[in-house]
């Protein structure tokens, strides 16, 4: 029968330290290590004092030092790691920058490596080894249309700067973590989006959401750290920071949402004049009732009321007409 387990990625695989030792070290013993064989294998053969099978352990010692040195030296540059593999197997990873002597039969992986000279994650270490960057480094994502909570399509585009935390995760869980990255960004930037709208115009915009995206540029960008780490913690990756550097309707709708803003603005002035006009028409027809300046009845409270809201809350200044009187 056949067999059909499905396997399991290890999210938790761990990041170890590979046995080493200093280049430099290395390069001395192996100097010390050719310097006896070459002379030693000479004499025994010239004079013919040993074996011959026995002349040539010094000569297998002298190619395996060569062969020993050119495959397990490695630089490592600060902020870079050597991710190694043995046979297959995850052997280790070498943070520690400087020169250093590793198994020989070890090879680095980094699934960034391009034979593009100009990409920016290509590490080229000095012995033929790839190398991962450990540094910050930005994530600039295309422009997206999105619909908010109410349905409005808006473009928005946000930039991430993201770092590599574990080199065995991000190598071994992913295929290749800088494009899972932005896969995941993209993905919850559509998701955060539609949960907030784009900015609350009244209070009759039922969204019942404290927040939006225009106002409340902080909140948003730390929800969108904070989602898009929970992706990344399998790949072992670290957002440090989240920034929207676009926000703005869809053209398609930019300009009635401009009128919708306008038409606001207006409503929220004329009620703002009207409640300071109809305090001061209280304030006038008080004053004159206290003061007996003149005696009013409710028909000519109306007109003085009539006039002075038009006079207070017209676009236009008044021109008042004084009646003189008859001239006949």
């Amino acid at each position: 029968m056949e067999n059909n387990t499905i396997r399991t990625v290890d999210i938790n695989l761990q990041e170890r330290t590979p046995p080493k030792m200093s280049g430099f070290v290395a390069v001395l013993a192996g100097i010390a290590m050719i310097l006896v064989c070459v002379p030693v294998a000479v004499f025994a053969t010239v004079a013919e004092m040993l074996p011959l099978w026995i002349c040539i352990i010094p000569v297998l010692l002298f190619f395996g030092t060569i062969a020993t040195l050119g495959g397990g030296l490695k630089i490592v540059k600060p902020n870079e790691a050597l991710v190694l593999t043995l046979f297959g197997k995850y052997h280790g990873t070498v943070r520690e920058p400087g020169f250093f002597l590793v198994n020989p039969f070890v090879s680095s992986i980094n699934p960034l490596r391009t034979d593009n000279p100009n990409t920016p994650y290509k590490k080229q270490n000095s012995f033929g080894g790839d190398s991962i960057s450990l540094k910050n480094m930005t994530l600039d994502n295309n422009k997206q249309k999105i619909n908010d909570l109410l349905g409005n399509p808006i473009e928005i585009g946000v930039v991430v700067i993201w770092r590599v935390i574990n080199t065995a995760k991000a190598v071994f869980n992913v295929d290749h973590f800088a494009e899972y990255l932005s896969i995941q960004c993209d993905s919850v930037l559509r998701t955060v989006v539609q949960k907030y709208p784009y900015d609350i115009i009244s209070d009759d915009d039922n969204t019942n959401s404290e927040y939006s995206l225009r106002g409340s540029s902080e909140e948003i960008a730390a929800k969108l750290r904070e989602e898009m780490q929970k992706k990344l913690d399998s790949a072992g990756l670290e957002v440090v920071e989240v920034r929207i550097t676009h926000l703005a309707y869809a053209p398609e709708i930019a300009a009635a949402m401009l009128q919708r803003q306008q038409a606001s603005a207006v409503i929220d002035a004329r009620q703002m004049i009207v409640e300071g006009a109809v305090s001061m028409v209280e304030m006038a027809l008080t004053m004159l009732s206290e003061q007996n300046i003149v005696q009013l009845d409710e028909e000519r409270k109306a007109a003085m009321v009539s006039n002075l809201l038009v006079v207070l809350c017209g676009n236009k200044d008044t021109q008042p007409i004084i009646n003189s009187g008859s001239i006949y």
